[in-house]
């Protein structure tokens, strides 16, 4: 078992950092034999097995073309929580959890029983992690893709979460008909201007899905105007949005918000960049 990890650990730091080697390697030893790293210290010298050797031989492969690991082992971690993931959707990330961690701190001793959606769900690790925290909640999801609420309805099925699921087009106001008042709207939509592609690593750019990500060069605050005009008609009178920011379009955010008749607040996460933004209807 040690001269499997160490194999895989030296090839990985050819093209990552220490620290990434380091956590990609524990990561996939862990997801190939089941043990968590003082387990496999201790039998570090048992060899592993045929099947293990070759999943792990597929697994270096990939990993080694620059592909996510969470998408090399189809699963990633959010809010204490295991996902099934695949290209079809955005890996999750911690800034994420913090706007659901913000969602559940605010409305976690809420008697009575809250209406929530999630726009743009691709995993559905949004309404999931809300659904297993806030317990009483009516919780709905929608997405443009088909192919993401596949996997979003599997999650919900292996993690026991029961989510209304819509497949639209958002940005389409003819299909907004097809959803009902909500108490809390939150979604983490597409932000990123496509002239920020240079910016980006070339690992999310190959191979996570580019509509989930990219908006406009011209437009990139589209969903944004959307769901503020959304909620005018589909959010309770006492009701909030919530949704993830670019980091350098706060106060334009804001604006689109003020605009159409919220009182916003703009959240830093922690590393202190400008990502949330909570909106209710003045």
């Amino acid at each position: 078992m040690q001269e499997a990890t160490y194999s895989l650990l030296n090839q990985l730091r050819k093209i990552y950092s220490a620290g990434e080697a380091d956590q990609i390697t524990d990561w996939t030893m862990e997801h190939l034999t089941g043990s968590k790293k003082t387990e496999r210290m201790m039998y570090k010298n048992t060899p592993i097995t045929k099947k293990e050797e070759e999943l792990l031989e597929a697994y270096t492969k990939r990993l080694l073309q620059h592909e996510p690991v969470q998408y090399v082992l189809n699963e990633a971690w959010f809010c204490g929580l295991k996902f099934y993931v695949d290209n079809n959707v955005l890996i999750p990330r911690p800034e994420t959890e913090e706007l659901v961690e913000w969602v559940i701190n605010n409305h976690k001793n809420t008697g009575s029983e809250l209406k929530i959606l999630d726009i743009g769900t691709g995993s559905g690790c949004i309404p999931i992690s809300l659904k297993r925290r806030l317990h009483k909640a009516d919780v709905w999801a929608c997405d443009i893709s088909d192919d993401a609420l596949k996997v979003a309805d599997q999650n919900a099925d292996s993690i026991g979460t029961e989510i209304n699921f819509a497949q639209l087009d958002f940005l389409n106001k003819d299909n907004w008909e097809q959803l009902p008042l909500f108490d809390i709207i939150i979604s983490n939509p597409p932000y990123i201007p496509e002239n920020n592609k240079n910016q980006m690593a070339s690992n999310v750019l190959q191979y996570e899905p580019g509509k989930a990500l990219f908006v406009p060069d011209n437009n990139p605050l589209i969903f944004y105007t959307a769901i503020a005009e959304f909620g005018k008609t589909h959010l309770t009178k006492t009701g909030h949005i919530y949704v993830e920011i670019h980091e350098d379009l706060g106060p334009s955010t804001i604006e689109i918000f003020r605009t159409a008749g919220y009182k916003s607040v703009l959240k830093k996460d922690m590393q202190q960049k400008d990502r949330m933004i909570k909106s209710g209807l003045v």
